[in-house]
């Protein structure tokens, strides 16, 4: 009875570890990133409620075609609110262009351009694979210091805190639409799987982002213009 007694133990024991290490990242993205994120539309004035920032980092999100993701267009919506607002100066767009024929910086571009926001204001990252590269690219590519990051909001505490580690003054601004076209629960286990390479990305590695330059100064030059 006593051999059975301590394995049943080490076994309760080794699932609790596991749990424990389970939550461990999505637990350090949202204590990380605490007091420094928004719910966009959260209340008529929610615009006045984001610090000033010369740069909103937007995050690609997919495209088909020529046309932005519902996620996408909608984070592209809300870049475009704190522009207009004079929260921001300037909009990065970082997203996937690893193939000839999936460009999301430009669909995203031609998005804004369609929606009255300037071209000189809008500046594109063709390399953002994942949120570490764009975070990592919008400081040692592009220059930027301080950003407003804008997402959905199930992606906001990792997307945060992911640029507060690659050195960025960050505030985020999330988009809460997303559940009404898909499933929270499978938002919520992704972000489990996600804050956890996210972690060891930039925590444990400081895994350099995959195409780690050249240095460019085209938001440099959004920034003079705007």
């Amino acid at each position: 009875m006593s051999s059975s007694r301590t394995i049943m133990r080490r076994c309760y024991q080794g699932v609790v570890l596991l749990s424990v290490l389970a939550i461990a990242p999505i637990t350090w993205a949202w204590l990380s990133s605490s007091g420094h994120r928004a719910v966009a539309d959260s209340s008529p004035g929610w615009v006045a409620g984001v610090p000033e920032a010369p740069v909103a980092l937007v995050l690609g999100a997919g495209v088909v075609g020529d046309v932005p993701s519902p996620m996408l267009a909608r984070r592209l919506d809300i870049s475009a609110q704190l522009y207009r607002a004079g929260r921001v100066e300037a909009i990065l767009l970082s997203g996937d262009n690893s193939r000839r024929e999936y460009d999301e910086p430009t669909v995203m571009r031609d998005y804004l351009l369609a929606s009255g926001v300037p071209a000189g204001a809008l500046v594109l990252d063709y390399a953002g694979f994942d949120t570490w590269d764009s975070c990592v690219r919008a400081r040692t590519v592009f220059g930027a210091t301080k950003v407003t990051v804008v997402t959905q909001v199930f992606h906001l505490p990792r997307a945060v805190t992911l640029c507060r580690t690659a050195g960025l003054d960050t505030f985020g601004v999330g988009d809460d639409s997303s559940k009404l076209w898909v499933s929270t629960y499978g938002l919520a286990a992704r972000e489990f799987l996600a804050s956890a390479k996210g972690l060891v990305d930039s925590v444990l590695l400081d895994s350099p982002p995959v195409f780690p330059g050249p240095r460019e100064t085209t938001l440099e030059t959004a920034l003079r213009r705007g």
